[in-house]
């Protein structure tokens, strides 16, 4: 699939990421404004590649088989030996309402499962860190059978897998920094209920 979609639905720089995703045993993740697409539930995944046909950037065949590949890619979370998962998410992930209030409770809900997993570290970046936060653009850091690290970032037109270990290096810094200025893990999941039960409210 992945060989399929490399030059007609991928940004440049994505295919070679996706590989080494496939491989990793550990995954470090920061996102801002919207939910991982690892942790998305199939709703919000695809009210998210919707939108982009209502804008005319997509068709639905495309979206159809952005969301395809990316039930792959979360397939690796539910194998028998998945990789041990840290994200952090900026609280913009769990208020912007991407597919409505239904969607945000099914995504947040998965989000809480996810949390409660003792393997799964998930942690919020409260809006008040606000100019402080540690990291200020989405990173993917990923940890290779060899113990390689790996780390990946993209702009609109392209995405970047470093491999140079003192910028990696530098970025597992920042990483950690935000790690110990976010929420605990217990703290997270109490935010991320609390946003359920604010969307949940909306709908009764």
């Amino acid at each position: 699939m992945l060989d399929q979609l490399k030059h007609s639905l991928l940004i440049e720089g994505f295919p070679e990421f996706a590989e080494q995703e496939a491989r990793a045993t550990a995954i470090r993740l920061f996102e801002i404004a919207v939910v991982p697409g690892l942790l998305q539930v199939q709703s919000y995944a695809t009210a998210y590649e919707m939108a982009a046909v209502r804008q005319g950037v997509s068709t639905t065949e495309r979206a159809a088989e952005r969301l395809a590949f990316l039930r792959t890619r979360q397939s690796r979370l539910s194998a028998s030996r998945p990789p041990s998962l840290q994200a952090v998410l900026d609280a913009t992930c769990l208020l912007r309402p991407i597919g409505g209030p239904a969607v945000m409770i099914e995504q947040l809900s998965h989000l809480e499962t996810l949390a409660e997993k003792p393997t799964n570290v998930l942690q919020i970046a409260p809006l008040e860190l606000g100019e402080d936060r540690p990291l200020n653009y989405p990173l993917v850091l990923l940890t290779l059978p060899d113990r390689r690290m790996m780390g990946y970032t993209e702009t609109l037109q392209r995405g970047y897998l470093e491999r140079d270990a003192e910028t990696v290096a530098g970025w597992v810094s920042n990483y950690d920094r935000l790690q110990v200025e976010s929420l605990s893990r217990g703290a997270s999941l109490t935010y991320i209920r609390k946003v359920r039960k604010d969307f949940e409210d909306h709908v009764r």
